[in-house]
């Protein structure tokens, strides 16, 4: 060949597709003489293969192994690009026809229909040559030869795809074909099963022949198999049922009926999915049978029966719903579906419904590794699986009251709630389309190896091949493009197809005209986690009814704020407080802004409000909050001088106490909603939580305390000094939410008659009880810690403290003043009182007799301070293990050695805690124990007041209640029993450090 001979034919592989130029002349070349053909009789049908490279690097090396049969069927047209488009897309296929180029045969004539379903079991019973249910032979030969018709007619059905003019359009038939030629291969399998287990004539089995024969085993498909969608290669999911006629079981008893049944469904997976000489041709997975892989492979009806009414769970008969006999006993198999379908649709009016429906969601994207997502067909966001659950769960949500959408496949249910109205026309074909094109894309990646697979090629070379052997575009960057498009298509109609309807059902419309009736709409809010749908319908009434334009703005957003609201911890909830913030809204133009415009904004907004009580009841109050969630920046805590500024220019804007204290309180409201709201959203720690919380109670004490002393101490008095000395978790800046703010009050007459001091000190602090109180949010200023506790003055002069610590003091008052911090009043006296209380709690040496008393009274606190009733182990503050061990140890430890380690003179028990165990006080591994219980009972405890807006210490046993505290603090849903767990193991683990360090 000439150099422009050459160049001529490169130049026209490539114009039909090929791109290894070199690599395919050579082939061809050798191709010609191997077959004796003309090269332009053989490429013909290579413009239109996915792959020209690949199918003729195959073509060729089959063809070294077998011209003849390559030969042959080349003189057949169809035939002929048959062979070229399975081998243009399918290394599977290649190698195939590789081990067994003698099957090439059957290609002709491909591409013009497919096998019927009848077809396909004869071919397949053929093969083992099955007569009365008996396979031939029961050696491995027959598997081998029922893989190797099986995927014969595989080749069949994939010819008929991929050589159709609109292959999205025979994806329905294309996947029922596949579940057929599946059931027809377990058919096929179970006759060589019989054939093995009997004994005598061809078999070498335990059980005669005749026990065999009487012995009925149905084969349940399942999933995609029973609904007749399946892939082309897929696990296929199973259920095996025993039984036989009552003359055998009297003969031979019920359990040698299902001893034989078992054996017979072992051999026939191992038929299937068994290594042998010829490979597996899928995974048979019995797994969704009662019990899972924990029970018996092989059940009576009966037994099936008796177990569904007993102890199967919702999602049991949910999977269920796509039940249907396809191999065995078909008799059998019909009365195992018809019996366990009014089970299926009863399921939506169980108790635990919404939970079964709510980890149906959750299975969409479990397990997926991060890295996959963003090419998961199946699995990821917009995927196969989320179409397949919003038709599910409109099915089972309406299938209780109308068995007209009773329907096994995905696209048979959308046709027949279309036709009943549940959904639209336009969405449902939109819908149908997208699933289409979905399943299209995942059939011809699984061509590729004949392998399960649900990822989307990453490299730009196999996305040009999924082009041209899906025919969707006409490059590998459209393919790509299509999908992302289908994928927010397929996450939006969701919205539009459960939720938007919701909206007929309270308008004014009639009947006629509404595409859901209140009733259905009440199923449908009742399945996704409405306690109260009836409240919630009436409530989605009043935010979308008239004409105004803040209705017409609720009316569009109203379907994706259910969906958000369905997604909180509790829908019903939030949907009111969001309904009574719209409302104290009103036609406010940047709220209804915000919402239209700012996604984000609004998705924060259903998910504070149906998370925390506390945050809703303050959002009513402070309706403008919602403000924030628009700005990261402004869901930040303020900072103590931004507060302290704004408290002092409120007391000087007002003239009388009231008012000044009625803003105070408002301040103080609003911050707490701010910090609370970060919480939730999670953009700010424990710590910073803490700190935030810390740092309003000081300002609005200190802002409370200027206020009352104007009222109070007169201008001859005002040498008098008066401070508010913070204790216990208010002194360590550890306050949470719900915390009482604990505190001791100090004067120092500084000339003032020691009576009168005493006197205006008394004024003072019922001037500051009384003006702090807030009946929204409560602020409790405990002074239960001073000397004496509560039968002790509840104010002293500095000089009166010194003397009684000096004289009187017991251990635990000492133990106390560890946590003394000065948050409000005379600066001078704060630094006096803590050089004083400095003496008293970190003392050179300890008295031995004073830590005993510790231990003592800890021992008397755990026995008489827990609430009559309490589970010890519940509780948060005062339970083994928990916050109480945890600062008794610490303070413990600080008496003993803060004097010589510099480190633990702090208020704060964590700081203390790591001081300690840098200093070796402690070892690592406890303290890191110890810290962890420490964080864990802190965060539950503030997680247990934003949920129920209501302060508590203990851990609710309620599983919802826990529920809602483990998604505050970043469980995923449903994760009851692991928040319970981990605290308790975690303060169990605590609880033993604590015992060894503190009892010793």
């Amino acid at each position: 060949m000439s150099t422009s001979e050459r160049s001529q034919s490169l130049t026209h592989l490539a114009r039909i597709g090929f791109s290894r130029l070199a690599g395919a002349e050579a082939e061809l070349i050798e191709l010609e003489g191997l077959l004796g053909l003309e090269r332009d009789a053989l490429t013909g049908p290579a413009s239109r293969a996915a792959d020209p490279d690949a199918a003729l690097a195959a073509v060729t090396r089959i063809a070294r192994r077998d011209a003849v049969s390559v030969r042959a069927l080349h003189a057949d047209d169809s035939g002929w690009r048959a062979l070229w488009a399975l081998l243009g897309i399918s290394a599977g296929f290649a190698d195939f026809y590789l081990r067994h180029p003698g099957e090439l045969a059957h290609l002709v004539g491909a591409g013009a229909s497919v096998p019927s379903a009848d077809e396909l079991r004869d071919a397949l019973l053929a093969s083992v040559g099955a007569v009365d249910g008996f396979a031939a032979d029961a050696g491995d030969s027959s598997w081998v030869a029922l893989r190797v018709r099986y995927r014969q007619l595989l080749a069949a059905i994939a010819a008929y795809d991929l050589m159709s003019a609109s292959p999205l359009d025979e994806v329905a038939l294309v996947a029922a074909r596949l579940a057929d030629a599946a059931g027809a291969a377990l058919e096929a399998s179970l006759c060589v099963a019989r054939t093995r287990i009997s004994a005598g004539g061809s078999g070498a089995g335990l059980f005669p022949r005749d026990q065999v024969a009487g012995t009925r085993l149905a084969v349940i498909g399942m999933g995609k198999t029973g609904a007749r969608e399946l892939n082309y290669v897929s696990d296929v999911d199973v259920i095996f049922v025993a039984g036989a006629d009552d003359p055998l079981i009297e003969t031979v008893g019920e359990s040698r009926i299902v001893d034989i049944a078992t054996r017979l469904a072992v051999q026939t997976m191992r038929g299937i999915d068994g290594a042998e000489i010829e490979p597996p041709l899928w995974e048979v997975d019995a797994n969704l049978r009662p019990e899972g892989k924990q029970g018996a492979l092989v059940r009576t009806l009966e037994s099936h029966l008796s177990y569904y009414d007993r102890w199967a769970k919702s999602w049991e008969f949910q999977a269920l719903l796509k039940a249907r006999p396809i191999a065995g006993d078909v008799e059998l198999g019909e009365a195992y579906v018809r019996a366990v379908q009014p089970k299926i649709w009863t399921s939506a009016a169980r108790e635990n419904f919404v939970d079964s429906v709510q980890r149906m969601r959750e299975r969409v994207t479990e397990h997926i590794p991060a890295a996959e997502v963003p090419y998961q067909l199946k699995l990821g966001p917009g995927g196969i699986r989320d179409i397949e659950f919003t038709v599910q769960l409109l099915q089972l949500v309406h299938g209780l009251t109308d068995d007209r959408i009773h329907q096994r496949g995905t696209l048979p249910a959308l046709d027949a709630l279309v036709e009943q109205g549940y959904i639209g026309r336009a969405e449902a074909a939109t819908f149908s389309h997208d699933y289409r094109l979905l399943r299209l894309l995942e059939h011809r990646m699984q061509l590729k190896h004949l392998r399960r697979t649900h990822l989307m090629p990453s490299r730009p070379e196999d996305l040009r091949v999924l082009a041209r052997a899906s025919g969707i575009a006409d490059s590998g960057e459209k393919v790509w493009q299509t999908w992302e498009t289908v994928k927010r298509e397929v996450r939006d109609i969701h919205v539009r197809l459960f939720y938007r309807p919701l909206l007929s059902a309270v308008a004014s419309l009639p009947e006629e005209a509404r595409s859901l009736s209140p009733a259905q709409a009440h199923d449908r809010l009742a399945a996704i986690g409405f306690t109260d749908p009836v409240g919630a319908l009436r409530h989605i009434a009043a935010l979308t009814s008239g004409l105004s334009r803040g209705a017409t703005i609720q009316r569009h957003l109203m379907p994706v704020m259910i969906s958000w609201f369905a997604d909180g911890v509790d829908p019903d909830y939030g949907l009111l407080a969001f309904r009574r913030i719209s409302e104290r809204l009103g036609s406010t133009p940047w709220f209804l802004r915000m919402l239209r415009d700012s996604s984000g904004a609004a998705e924060r907004l259903t998910r504070v409000l149906s998370s925390s009580r506390y945050v809703g009841e303050l959002m009513e109050w402070i309706p403008e909050s919602a403000a924030w969630l628009d700005d990261p920046d402004l869901l930040q805590p303020r900072s103590g001088v931004a507060l302290q500024e704004e408290a002092r220019a409120i007391q000087s804007r007002h003239v009388t106490i009231d008012d000044a204290m009625r803003a105070v309180r408002g301040l103080r409201r609003r911050e707490l909603l701010r910090i609370a709201m970060s919480a939730i959203l999670g953009t700010s720690t424990i710590e910073e939580m803490a700190t935030a919380l810390t740092t309003v109670t000081e300002v609005t004490i200190q802002a409370t305390l200027r206020a009352v002393r104007r009222e109070i101490v007169p201008p001859q008095d005002a040498a008098l000094d008066f401070s508010v000395i913070a204790m216990g978790r208010f002194g360590g800046g550890e306050l949470g939410f719900g915390s009482d703010a604990d505190v001791m009050y100090v004067y120092r007459p500084n000339g003032v008659d020691a009576q009168r001091a005493h006197e205006l000190s008394l004024q003072l602090v019922a001037g500051l009880r009384k003006h702090s109180e807030d009946h929204r949010v409560p602020l409790d200023l405990d002074a239960g810690l001073r000397p004496e506790g509560r039968n002790g003055p509840v104010a002293r002069s500095l000089a009166a403290y010194g003397e009684y610590y000096r004289r009187w003091s017991l251990s635990w008052e000492a133990q106390a003043l560890l946590r003394a911090r000065g948050v409000a009043g005379s600066v001078k006296l704060i630094r006096a009182f803590t050089e004083m209380a400095d003496q008293v709690r970190y003392p050179a040496s300890v008295d031995p007799q004073g830590l005993r008393e510790i231990k003592r009274i800890k021992a008397r606190v755990e026995n008489e301070r827990l609430p009559q009733g309490a589970d010890p182990a519940r509780h948060l503050k005062l339970g083994p293990g928990s916050l109480s061990d945890v600062e008794w140890l610490v303070q413990l430890m600080q008496l003993e050695h803060a004097h010589r380690i510099a480190g633990m003179r702090t208020t704060s028990t964590m700081a203390a805690l790591r001081a300690a165990q840098s200093a070796g006080v402690i070892a690592d591994s406890s303290a890191d124990r110890l810290a962890e219980a420490w964080r864990l009972a802190s965060r539950l405890r503030s997680a247990n007041t934003l949920l129920s807006g209501q302060t508590s210490d203990v851990l609710p046993t309620d599983r919802k209640k826990l529920d809602g505290i483990g998604r505050l603090l970043g469980y995923p849903p449903r994760s009851a029993t692991q928040v319970e767990e981990d605290y308790l193991g975690t303060t169990r683990r605590a609880r033993r450090v604590f015992e060894r360090l503190f009892y010793g």
